[in-house]
């Protein structure tokens, strides 16, 4: 089963959604704020998407500017990073797609379609 992690107000999750609804793709659907992922989860499914750990952040978010993460994050351990993306949803990329065997962080068609082999 997927785990489908959005922002129910973010447009792209919608448009997310709304493909995995349209491909008739089952999966179980998680508020990014009210269950913000775990520092464990993060720490798994960085590894697992094989993707740098910047990826996953929102860097068009309000709070990624308002703390200025990019000029800190350079600077910053992976253990803090992780950290921080734990401490609040709205700094965490969205959405987010879990399976088995992958983590895909934000919301590319093509992509999508690649690692769900359709």
């Amino acid at each position: 089963m997927l785990l489908f992690i959005e922002y129910p107000q973010c447009s792209t999750c919608q448009k997310a959604k709304k493909w995995l609804t349209a491909n008739n793709i089952s999966f179980t659907d998680r508020h990014i704020v009210e269950e913000n992922p775990s520092l464990e989860e993060l720490r798994e499914w960085t590894q697992r998407s094989g993707l740098p750990l910047k990826k996953f952040f929102n860097t068009s978010g309000m709070k990624y500017r308002e703390l200025q993460l990019k000029d800190k994050l350079p600077s910053m351990s992976e253990e803090e990073q992780l950290e921080l993306l734990a401490s609040d949803g709205m700094i965490v990329k969205r959405p987010l797609l879990i399976g088995d065997d992958f983590v895909v962080p934000g919301f590319k068609e093509k992509e999508w379609v690649e690692k769900l082999g359709l």
